[in-house]
């Protein structure tokens, strides 16, 4: 709902012609041959969705609905009385299962990827397709480097990437509070006082994965579990990068981290908008968007 932003991000105006963030992910995912875009929503809000910004898509690309619903729990479970926090962006992935039969992406909606980041996954899954049925499934995660996701106008929360000697991703650590610094490193407050320095060059997630569909069957596992744990509680989420840090921890998957040099950029404040508005407007001068999409 974009409580630091003050707003829907996802409605906010950004291209010459008043395109918004998705339909940029969606013209680059469409020329990385993508087949089919999957809006994961609230069913109260699917007229004005679509009258905002699904109708945009579906002009251009095959577009469906999945509905993130609090109750859409697997049986005996049901949510404690009064919760209306969501369960969060694991639970938000299943909610696709039922529209979901290839390969697929998962971004957030608000976010800019670049085009580099769906070629990458593109490309991942044709690899992956060679050589079908040999392994654990190998999964992909776009990374970025720090220093392109920090923002001017305030601290940032960020799933900093631990990849091992075959640059596959071994763990991912959520860092609270992070502050670009002037000359281009960053830092975050330790909770024992101080601080702890980054240099910027660090791996990040933002949010960018590319999964198989077996990927439903052991999210559903992870989630059933959750449940047992959590199924009472008011606030407790299930997160898709903790997920994924579950199934590597336990030797059931591999993730590729595939480095993307492309800009990224987001809204995490309001003051965010001008930055994000001249970032494609410089995209747009050196030809990479048209000037309408």
């Amino acid at each position: 709902m974009g409580s630091r932003f003050g707003g829907l991000k996802q409605v906010e105006p950004v291209g010459p012609d008043g395109e918004l963030i998705i339909e940029y992910s969606a013209h680059d995912a469409r020329n990385a041959n993508f087949g089919r875009v999957v809006f994961v929503i609230r069913r109260d809000i699917e007229n004005d969705f679509r009258a905002a910004i699904g109708r945009r898509i579906e002009a251009r690309m095959d577009v469906a609905y999945a509905f993130q619903e609090l109750e859409s729990l697997p049986p005996p479970h049901k949510p404690a009385p009064g919760r209306t926090k969501p369960w969060g962006t694991g639970h938000a992935v299943l909610a696709a299962e039922a529209l979901v039969r290839s390969p697929f992406a998962v971004i957030n909606a608000d976010d800019f990827y670049g085009a580099a980041a769906y070629r990458l996954l593109a490309a991942h899954f044709d690899a992956v397709a060679a050589r079908s049925g040999v392994g654990k499934p190998d999964y992909a995660l776009v990374s970025y480097r720090l220093r392109q996701t920090l923002s001017e106008n305030g601290t940032v929360n960020r799933g900093i990437c631990a990849t091992d000697a075959a640059g596959r991703l071994s763990g991912i650590e959520e860092v609270l509070r992070i502050e670009r610094m002037p000359d281009g490193s960053a830092r975050c407050p330790l909770p024992s006082g101080g601080w702890r320095v980054f240099d910027g060059d660090e791996l990040v997630s933002m949010t960018c994965f590319g999964f198989l569909p077996e990927f439903f069957g052991q999210l559903n596992g992870l989630f059933a579990e959750f449940l047992a744990r959590n199924a009472g509680s008011q606030t407790a989420e299930f997160y898709l990068p903790v997920a994924v840090g579950s199934l590597l921890q336990a030797g059931y998957a591999e993730v590729s981290v595939l480095g993307s040099e492309d800009d990224w950029f987001g809204m995490t404040y309001r003051d965010d908008v001008p930055a994000t508005r001249a970032a494609l407007r410089r995209l747009i001068d050196r030809g990479s968007y048209p000037e309408r999409l």
